[in-house]
């Protein structure tokens, strides 16, 4: 399956690494295909720099250890595919669904509300109980 992760998830991994969500890396790059879209990781770098300007380095060494698959998000979109409270927010999910994700992995509340048939929007903890 194609699976893709939030920025929040992405800060997650870097700054507060566990063995539960190392452990859901390595069923993700062994058994499924990680996507990231281009919208993710400018985010993950202006985030990191903003609030953790002394961890911006780790950044690009995370990027560059993990295998995915970068995908495009444009900067035109049908806004009509789905409502999100934070229009910050759209971008993320907008991508994931014209890329054909499976499984869109996030810890933001706003997309708990969204009612769409693909991607499958997740937790980690809720991919990790389905999934490990």
């Amino acid at each position: 399956m194609r699976v893709m992760l939030d920025t929040n998830v992405l800060v997650s991994l870097l700054l507060f690494p566990n063995e539960r969500m190392n452990a859901m890396m390595e069923r993700i790059f062994s058994e499924h295909e990680l996507i990231l879209s281009s919208f993710v990781v400018s985010e993950l770098k202006d985030v990191v720099q903003r609030k953790f300007p002394a961890k911006a380095r780790v950044v690009d060494r995370l990027l560059l250890k993990m295998s995915y698959s970068l995908v495009y998000t444009p900067d035109e979109m049908d806004e009509a595919l789905f409502d999100i409270r934070d229009k910050k927010d759209y971008p993320v999910l907008y991508t994931a669904i014209i890329e054909d994700v499976d499984i869109f992995v996030t810890g933001d509340k706003d997309f708990a509300d969204i009612e769409i048939e693909k991607p499958v929007i997740l937790t980690p903890a809720d991919f990790m109980a389905q999934y490990l």
